[in-house]
């Protein structure tokens, strides 16, 4: 899918067509075909293989300069389900004309640049619209960690009252998403270092040119980008800390339940001997007395009693 867009100087978003480009357009491109994008190189003279560099999702955060055009990749939150979590590459590819955004697949923080709030960015100011995006991915993080944090927090408190193998695997889940996050935003941090040195070479101010309210947004999204960095550390070892110690939760239930059973085992086994003594072919006690059943029963008995009292004692139940 291939749109392209251009902010009016009046403030609303127009949607313009490949053949109606012009200079300050953004083209965002999501899941293109490799029609779309030999076009969108044709027209924009962008080396191929930056645009094609957001097309695996395994590709790590990193700057390019080409020619005339600066690429920045970073990664992206997305949000699968209720408890799936993940990060996806997203390149964004400056020129001194146009500014062109490419991922595998539409994103919440692309979304968020639409003809809704089309007055709060400007497709033409290519390096503060970079910035942006920029921001929107780091505080997309936050709040994603957040629901982390609160999902977390539901999941401890249904697995304090049933231990439930669902629970757990969510657990895993949310581990899972947040080894995605940890990555993504480290590799995140190495780009944005990157670009606060890039905005002082001479050479790529045609490309990307700044200002003091780039400047500051740029601090903003450091700023940002280091808490989330920070939280998602947090939430990390407490989710560890959290599943270690269900863990041996379950485990030492499991063992009072072996405890349990070889106790009730022992207990039952006596009568069993017992039987088996009187029962043997041989001259017997009690064989000739009509009480004999009942005096046997209650020789078990007792000594299953006496048994289960030092089993008792030796907190055996």
């Amino acid at each position: 899918m291939l749109k392209i867009y251009k902010s009016m100087e009046s403030g609303p978003l127009v949607e313009l067509t490949l053949k109606t480009l012009e200079k300050g357009a953004w083209i965002n491109i999501i899941d293109p075909t490799p029609y779309e994008l030999k076009v969108v190189s044709n027209l924009t003279e962008v080396d191929p293989d930056f645009l094609r560099s957001a097309l695996d999702d395994e590709e790590r955060s990193h700057t390019d300069v080409e020619d005339d055009s600066v690429m920045v990749l970073t990664n992206v939150p997305v949000c699968r389900d209720r408890d799936s979590y993940d990060a996806l590459p997203l390149a964004i590819i400056v020129t001194e004309e146009y500014i062109i955004t490419v991922c595998l697949e539409e994103t919440p923080v692309m979304m968020e640049f639409n003809e809704r709030t089309a007055k709060l960015f400007r497709t033409y100011k290519k390096t503060r619209f970079l910035f942006q995006i920029l921001y929107k991915s780091a505080t997309y993080f936050l709040r994603y960690l957040r629901q982390i944090s609160k999902t977390s927090d539901e999941i401890e408190d249904q697995l304090r009252h049933d231990m439930k193998n669902s629970e757990i695997l969510r657990l895993l889940t949310l581990q899972k998403g947040l080894t995605y996050f940890n990555a993504a935003i480290r590799s995140n941090g190495a780009v944005l270092d990157k670009l606060t040195r890039m905005r002082n070479n001479q050479s790529l101010q045609p490309i990307l040119k700044t200002y003091e309210e780039d400047e500051d947004l740029l601090e903003d999204v450091i700023i940002e980008n280091k808490q989330a960095r920070e939280m998602v550390e947090m939430y990390s070892k407490i989710l560890a800390r959290l599943a270690d110690t269900f863990s041996s939760i379950i485990s030492n239930n499991q063992n009072l339940v072996m405890k349990f059973l070889a106790a009730m085992t022992i207990i039952i086994a006596i009568p069993t001997v017992v039987s088996s003594f009187f029962g043997m072919n041989v001259p017997v006690p009690f064989a000739e007395n009509p009480f004999g059943f009942a005096y046997i029963m209650v020789i078990a008995f007792a000594i299953s009693v006496t048994s289960a009292y030092v089993l008792w004692r030796r907190d055996m139940f």
